[in-house]
């Protein structure tokens, strides 16, 4: 699968890997991801861990009153 549109197609040109997995409790879950080597639950897994982080941020957010987060550039 590869993103069709002029801008699309410009700024990522890579093909992406539409993956479809269904958890334990039969919910199916679907996920577009440029990586090709790992398996469909490599993949969700990845996802539910990133969404924890995400999760994280918010919680943060809304009880801190942090407005944003910041860090310097990683210069390599």
């Amino acid at each position: 699968m590869a993103l069709n549109g002029f801008k699309a197609a410009k700024d990522d040109p890579e093909h992406l890997r539409r993956v479809r997995f269904k958890d334990p409790m039969g919910k199916t879950l679907i996920f577009l991801t440029n990586n090709t080597a790992l398996s469909a639950p490599v993949i969700a897994q990845l996802y539910k861990n990133r969404w924890q982080v995400e999760l994280f941020f918010k919680w943060i957010k809304q009880h801190l009153r942090i407005k944003k987060f910041w860090a310097p550039a990683r210069t390599q």
